[in-house]
């Protein structure tokens, strides 16, 4: 029986990580050990990041309601107490939205709320 030196299934697999590593820079793209470890690291940052990413717009969404609300002299906390108690059902990313692109109808809705919001 002849010796099975896994020529075609090796590279195949080979192939496939290397493919996954290309825009990488010296040895990380073509050599086979260093790549598999540099692709390991990537994807491990890439499915991490995903959910950091989530994280880091909500603080932004957030820094910028909280600067429009200032604006309208009332703060975050009480904005978003308000706006639930009106039932008004806006997420931090829409209400940041309209902060930034229509200024006047976010006063107008903080105008709204505002009866709602806790006392000082």
């Amino acid at each position: 029986m002849p010796r099975a030196k896994r020529g075609f299934k090796r590279r195949r697999r080979h192939n496939k990580v290397l493919e996954r590593a290309s825009g990488f820079v010296l040895g990380r793209k073509n050599k086979f050990r260093r790549t598999s470890e540099a692709v390991d690291r990537a994807f491990t940052y890439a499915y991490r990041d995903r959910r950091v990413k989530k994280r880091d717009f909500r603080q932004l969404w957030i820094a910028r309601i909280s600067a429009a609300a200032n604006n309208n002299q009332i703060s975050y906390s009480r904005l978003i107490s308000a706006l639930k108690k009106a039932n008004v059902r806006l997420d931090r990313k829409v209400l940041s939205d309209i902060a930034i692109v229509d200024p006047l109808g976010f006063s107008a809705l903080v105008d709204q709320v505002r009866s709602l919001a806790p006392a000082v």
